[in-house]
């Protein structure tokens, strides 16, 4: 069993001194014996990593070599997590050369030499295939990267591989089993390996919770960066939709898509999101995102608690434990200078599930095959109905534990301009939006609203299919398009639970400054120790 250093979740600072030392230019000289002695890079940040660098302790070229090792060791062998889909056979010759840029004092800023982790419906121009878990999409080597991944290379992010991710960002089936792909087996929970790491990021998550690389990129429509982070002990912000680009992602909905950052720290996830935000001419969504997101390099400094008032969602609904460190955590927050205000959720919320489906799945038939139209000619699944022809025929391998269900109801709807989906997109985003959290923040004169994001993760079970032990408010910022950060609150019965940041359109900097707050009161959670099943790990308490 593999031991770890906590996490050092109160080494928030990308701070002037890290950024000072980094643009010094050049990697000082190490002493022989520290510069043979292996890295240790579990837990670390990017924050320090870049350090490292800059301290000439370590070297791009080790870093990727580090995390291969751990990749061999514990996602490909050992537990066995598979989390990464796949490697990138140019990763170490990046490295190299950022090394070598380094050594000549040209240093980007502080991604440069940072492996990263990128979820395999997010396109690479690298040489593997953006696949969605899908057998359909084998050959999908288009040789390009989206916007996003265009923008943390130039940063000076290396790009060690692709994660696994719950098939088609789990919106085929509606027994579907989050972290399983035909194209990558199933995910699992490192902290215990017979629970879920939920989806459908869920090799992200699992990778940087097992420290795999320093950080990994997901995407959410509805939970799929969140519940991840918040399942395997990690940061994780579902930004405003349209403050990132979407550009070469496999969708499901240009409603409430959003790619997002999966880091150890707030810190590492703001540096992240500021990389790759802005503008896009390929994607309308972020035509107002110019300008809406600066965070202050050092969020310690971000915000004073006095004076500010705080939402809080009750967890009625969720376990005694996850209550306790809610409850907790609003205390904390009380002392250190924040008004909490107990809040309800909105009085239509249950009517959300049914409207959001509708509108997914229509969505889903539209903008998949606009997607699929240009993918390279290799690619012969050229629409939704092929893929669906394609599952059929290939059965056995890509639908051996569920089937495609909500493909086949995607399949069947009637387009962008059909009344029903019209109705559903505007009724869903009235509850979730104007009369959602537009009007708890208004009634209650809110900087933040705070609730948990999900329960303890729960069994991984391919009969039954994903269950959730207890579900937050994580569907009202997924479809009024708003951000959402969840941060580890602490642990149940040796599981990882998230605390939700949640706030209006465009407020990620403040949403992410209040997490930095929340993540200095809660403390670090404790790592993965890999527990064979949850018997073993409440053994290992």
């Amino acid at each position: 069993m593999n031991t770890q250093t906590p996490r050092r979740h109160g080494a928030l600072a990308l701070t002037l001194t890290i950024l000072c030392l980094a643009l010094a230019g050049g990697v000082a000289s190490a002493p022989a014996a520290e510069a043979a002695r292996p890295f240790d890079v579990t837990g670390r940040s990017i924050a320090e990593l870049a350090a490292a660098q800059a301290q000439g302790r370590v070297t791009s070229l080790q870093l990727v070599d580090a995390y291969l090792a751990r990749i061999a060791r514990i996602d490909r062998s050992g537990p066995t997590l598979r989390s990464v889909l796949a490697l990138n056979p140019q990763a170490r010759a990046q490295a190299r050369a950022l090394d070598r840029e380094r050594a000549a004092g040209h240093i980007r800023g502080p991604l440069h030499g940072i492996p990263l982790l990128i979820k395999d419906n997010i396109e690479t121009a690298d040489p593997m295939a953006t696949t969605a878990g899908s057998l359909a999409l084998a050959a999908n080597r288009g040789g390009r990267d989206a916007p996003l991944v265009a923008r943390l290379r130039a940063a000076g992010a290396v790009i060690l591989g692709k994660t696994n991710l719950s098939e088609w960002a789990n919106i085929r089936s509606t027994s579907s089993v989050s972290g399983w792909s035909a194209v990558g087996g199933q995910t699992r929970n490192p902290y215990a390996l017979d629970r879920s790491p939920c989806g459908s990021s869920s090799g992200s998550g699992a990778a940087v919770a097992a420290s795999l690389a320093a950080a990994a990129i997901g995407t959410e429509t509805d939970g799929s960066i969140t519940c991840p982070s918040s399942m395997n002990g990690l940061v994780g912000i579902k930004p405003t939709v349209g403050l990132v680009p979407r550009t070469y992602v496999v969708p499901i909905s240009h409603s409430q898509d959003t790619p997002g950052p999966i880091a150890h720290t707030v810190a590492d996830a703001a540096l992240l999101l500021q990389v790759m935000s802005g503008p896009d001419p390929q994607d309308a969504a972020t035509r107002d995102a110019q300008g809406h997101f600066q965070v202050a390099a050092d969020l310690n400094a971000g915000v004073n608690l006095t004076g500010q008032r705080i939402g809080l969602l009750p967890a009625s609904n969720a376990l005694s434990g996850v209550q306790a460190l809610l409850a907790a955590a609003a205390r904390r927050l009380a002392a250190a200078g924040a008004t909490v205000v107990e809040v309800q959720p909105p009085a239509e919320a249950d009517k959300l599930g049914d409207l959001e489906l509708t509108v997914l799945l229509t969505e889903l038939k539209a903008d998949l095959n606009s997607y699929l139209a240009t993918t390279p000619a290799a690619v012969k699944t050229r629409t939704l109905a092929d893929v669906i022809a394609f599952d059929r025929a290939h059965a056995d391998l890509e639908m051996p534990i569920f089937g495609q269900e909500q493909f086949e109801r995607a399949e069947a709807t009637a387009g962008l301009q059909d009344a029903g989906y019209l109705k559903a997109r505007a009724e869903s985003l009235r509850i979730a939006g104007r009369d959602g959290l537009d009007k708890i923040f208004a009634a209650h004169q809110l900087q933040a609203l705070i609730a948990f994001t999900e329960g303890p993760a729960m069994p991984i079970d391919p009969v039954n299919g994903d269950a959730l032990n207890s579900s937050g408010p994580g569907n009202l910022p997924a479809i009024a398009g708003y951000p959402h950060l969840t941060l580890p609150m602490g642990l149940v019965k040796g599981l990882p639970v998230g605390l939700s940041v949640i706030g209006l359109a465009w407020s990620d900097a403040q949403v992410l400054q209040i997490g930095a707050v929340c993540e200095r009161l809660l403390g670090p959670v404790a790592p993965p120790r890999y527990a064979r099943s949850t018997a073993r790990l409440l053994e290992l308490r």
